[in-house]
């Protein structure tokens, strides 16, 4: 059986992985309304991430992790979810 388990921590923005299919989501309205809301209220739910490769590899938040790019934030917010053997 297979049990999620979380952590959560501050990743470098330059450290994440986007595929290229999550990419061609991006809208870059979301974007500059997410990053307004950063500015405004802050970063309220973190991104999602995994460990592959030797990186982290973005599995949801683009809009959010683009709107921190867009910032100049250097780090964001992530859950690291990872699988776990029981």
């Amino acid at each position: 059986m297979v049990e999620r388990t979380m952590e959560t921590t501050e990743i470098p923005l330059e450290e994440i992985y986007v595929p290229t299919k999550r990419k061609s989501t991006l809208k870059q309205d979301q974007v500059d309304a997410l990053a307004q809301s950063i500015l405004e209220e802050g970063l309220q739910r973190p991104i999602f991430v995994r460990k592959g490769n030797g990186r982290y590899v973005l599995q949801e938040g683009l809009h959010r992790l683009e709107a921190c790019r867009s910032l100049g934030e250097k780090t964001i917010a992530c859950l690291i979810v990872r699988a776990q053997q029981r």
